[in-house]
C-alpha cells in the first residue's frame, strides 16, 4: 500500500513539474520576434552577475544567482538569455574599463583612422558612440578634429571619458533617447555600437534607436562575437548574464529589416575570440551592398545556422571542456603545484563558477584594473590582487582568464618562465604554454 501511494505521489509530481515547465515556455519569448522559446542552446546552471565583483565585508553575506539557461528561438535563430536583471542593476556602475587592454585599444585606432577616411569625416561631422564606455574609442577622433558624443550608462566610467574632455551623456540609449537628441539638431553621420548589442535585453526599442538618430546618409558600425566562433572556438564563457544575445549575420539581417535598415558591408574580426563588424545605413540609402554581404549569409545557411539541431550539438563539447579543465587542474594539485589566475574578466567568472574553480585550485587572480584590487570574483570569492602579486607568490601555473588576450597577456608575463612557471589557457581546450616557446 505503500508502495502504490509513494508511486502514486511521484507521478503527480512528475505531472506538476510537466505543467510547470510549459508555463515557464509560455513566458519566455524572443526578444527579437515574440515567438515562444523551447530550445536550449547550453544550460551553464546557476551563477551570479559576472561583473558584479565584491569588496571583502561582502563575501559571508547572501549573493544572488540566476539561471545562466541560453536558449534558441525557432523562427528567428537568435540565441539569447532570458532577463533576469534589469540593466539599470547590472550597468549603473561598472567594473570594465576597456581602457586598461592595450590591443583593445590599438584595434579601435586603427577603426577611427579607417571610417574617417571612408565616409570623409570632419569637423561638420557628428560621431555618436553608444556605451562609450572610459573614451577608449572616441578619444581617437578628438586629434582628427571630429565632434563626438558618448553615450554611457554607468556613471563612474562615463566620469573616466569626461576626464579625457569627451562630452559623454549618462543614459541608456533607445528610441527616446534618439528622439530626444534628433529634436536637438544632434542626428549621427556615424552610430558605432563596440560590444554593445549584446547587452541590450530590449533590441527592437535600440534598433529603431539607432534608425531614427541615423542621419540620411549616415552609417552604423556594429561589433559583436561572432556566434560561428563562439561554436567553432567551445566560447561557452562568453555566455553571462550581463549579455542577453548572441548574434549571426543571419540574425543580425533580419534585426536590421524590421527597422528600415540594411547591412552594405561586413568584416570578419580576430577581436574577442572572433567578430563581426557590419555597416548599415537606411533602406533607401544608394550605398552599394558589398559581395561579403551575400557571401557570408549564404555560407552562414550552409553550416546550418538555420536548422535548429545545429544548435543542440554545442551543450556536450561546454561538458567535455569542463570535465577536461577540471582533470587537469587537480592532476596538478595533487602533485603539489600553486595555480594563479591572470585576469578577472566577466568571462572568466562564467567559467570559474560553472566548473566550480574557487581558491581551492586558484589561490589568487591579477588584473590590471586597478578597480578590482582587494576585491573578490562573484561566485567563487577568488581574491584579486595587482599584476605584481605574481612575481610575490611565484607560482607554477598562470591560468589565463581573458584567452582571447592571450598573445598580449604572454608578452606582457614572459619573465614568469624565469621560475618556470608555465600558463594554461582554458578555452577551446586546455592549453599549457611555456613562454619561452610562445610565438603570438
Amino acid at each position: 500500500m505503500f508502495i502504490a501511494d509513494q508511486a502514486d505521489s511521484m507521478q503527480a509530481a512528475t505531472h506538476d513539474v510537466s505543467l510547470g515547465n510549459e508555463d515557464i515556455f509560455q513566458h519566455r519569448r524572443c526578444r527579437l520576434c515574440r515567438a515562444q522559446l523551447t530550445a536550449t542552446f547550453v544550460d551553464l546552471g546557476m551563477s551570479p552577475l559576472c561583473e558584479s565583483f565584491l569588496p571583502g565585508n561582502q563575501i559571508d553575506q547572501m549573493e544572488p544567482y540566476f539561471p545562466l539557461h541560453a536558449l534558441v528561438c525557432r523562427e528567428c535563430f537568435l540565441v539569447q538569455l532570458q532577463e533576469y536583471v534589469r540593466p539599470e542593476h547590472i550597468f549603473t556602475e561598472y567594473a570594465y574599463f576597456s581602457s586598461y587592454s592595450t590591443s583593445w585599444v590599438q584595434h579601435v585606432r586603427r577603426y577611427c583612422e579607417a571610417v574617417v577616411d571612408r565616409f570623409n569625416l570632419g569637423p561638420k561631422s557628428y560621431v555618436v558612440e553608444i556605451a562609450s564606455n572610459d573614451g577608449y574609442l572616441l578619444q581617437h577622433f578628438l586629434p582628427l578634429g571630429v565632434p563626438v558624443l558618448g553615450i554611457e550608462p554607468a556613471t563612474n566610467v562615463a566620469e573616466a571619458a569626461r576626464r579625457k574632455n569627451i562630452p559623454t551623456l549618462v543614459d541608456f540609449f533607445g528610441l527616446s533617447l534618439a528622439r530626444r537628441l534628433v529634436s536637438e539638431g544632434r542626428a549621427a553621420d556615424l552610430i558605432i555600437g563596440n560590444n554593445v548589442l549584446a547587452q541590450v535585453p530590449d533590441l527592437n526599442d535600440f534598433t529603431a534607436g539607432m534608425a531614427c538618430l541615423l542621419a540620411s546618409d549616415g552609417v552604423i558600425t556594429l561589433e559583436f562575437p561572432h556566434l560561428e566562433r563562439l561554436i567553432e572556438g567551445n566560447q561557452f564563457d562568453t555566455i553571462y548574464h550581463e549579455h542577453f544575445s548572441y548574434f549571426s549575420l543571419i540574425t543580425i539581417d533580419r534585426l536590421a529589416r524590421r527597422h528600415g535598415l540594411k547591412i552594405f558591408d561586413v568584416e570578419q574580426l580576430a577581436t574577442h575570440g572572433g567578430s563581426l563588424r557590419v555597416y548599415l545605413c537606411h533602406q533607401d540609402s544608394n550605398r552599394e551592398i558589398s559581395s561579403r554581404v551575400d557571401a557570408l549569409l549564404a555560407h552562414e545557411a550552409e553550416i546550418g545556422f538555420e536548422d535548429i539541431r545545429t544548435y543542440a550539438r554545442f551543450a556536450a563539447n561546454v561538458h567535455r571542456t569542463k570535465r577536461k579543465l577540471l582533470s587537469f587542474l587537480i592532476e596538478c594539485k595533487e602533485k603539489g603545484a600553486k595555480i594563479c589566475g591572470y585576469g578577472a574578466p566577466g568571462k572568466g567568472n562564467t567559467l570559474l563558477n560553472y566548473c566550480g574553480i574557487g581558491t581551492d585550485f586558484l589561490d589568487f587572480t591579477v588584473d590590471r584594473n586597478p578597480y578590482k584590487h582587494g576585491r573578490y570574483t562573484p561566485g567563487m570569492h577568488i581574491p584579486i590582487y595587482p599584476v605584481s602579486a605574481i612575481d610575490d607568490a611565484r607560482p607554477d601555473y598562470l591560468l589565463i582568464l581573458p584567452w582571447n588576450l592571450k598573445a598580449e597577456i604572454v608578452k606582457q608575463m614572459r619573465h614568469v618562465s624565469s621560475w618556470g612557471c608555465k600558463m594554461v589557457v582554458p578555452i577551446p581546450n586546455v592549453e599549457v604554454i611555456d613562454p619561452r616557446d610562445f610565438a603570438s
